[in-house]
């Protein structure tokens, strides 16, 4: 499940466009010559982690029950496991709907939040609700849920993180030039 790029939502490409490159968002692809299309390709590649991770958590959020009448027992049992309403899904719709456009950082943070805030204990009883609800979807009767689940919740987080260091900034031509120089310098 890959996100829709919107231009007008997507503000840090469409930024990253108008600072790097001098292209306005306005500007019409007529407009391009070579060297302008290949600047806008090295400037999409340089966000593209970012998409394909959301892209990503957003796929493992859509592995699980959805967030209706018939999910309802897997979403109370994994509030009441977990001891977090952070993951439950009137709490993360908007910040869901605002990845689907490309925008996930809001989403990642609040799934950081969710796991830092679960004990260890919690932490595993929350897996076995997520693997169980997975090796019934998935249909992988081989595998011990609990080991499913937290294998989900290690991708989780470990997405989410990936989500939010692609989105640091780097168009700060001081920082990047610091950076450069400290590796120089070594």
């Amino acid at each position: 499940m890959l996100p829709e790029v919107r231009p007008h939502v997507s503000a840090p490409l469409a930024h990253q466009l108008e600072h790097q490159l001098g292209l306005a968002s306005h500007l019409e692809a007529g407009h391009l010559d070579a060297e302008g299309v290949a600047g806008i390709a090295v400037v999409a590649a340089a966000h593209s982690d970012g998409y394909a991770a959301t892209g990503h958590l957003l796929g493992l959020l859509a592995a699980l029950p959805a967030p209706t009448k018939a999910g309802e027992r897997f979403w109370s049992d994994l509030w009441r496991s977990s001891g977090t309403a952070y993951l439950l899904p009137v709490n993360i719709k908007a910040q869901v709907l605002r990845s689907l456009a490309g925008e996930g950082t809001a989403l990642a943070r609040q799934i950081l939040s969710a796991v830092d805030e679960m004990t260890p204990p919690q932490r595993v009883a929350a897996g076995e609700v997520i693997g169980q609800a997975l090796a019934e979807s998935d249909d992988l009767p081989d595998l011990k849920t609990q080991v499913i689940g937290e294998l989900w919740l290690r991708d989780l987080e470990l997405t989410a993180w990936r989500v939010l260091h692609a989105d640091r900034r780097w168009d700060d031509p001081a920082g990047r030039q610091a950076f450069v120089d400290a590796w120089t310098s070594t």
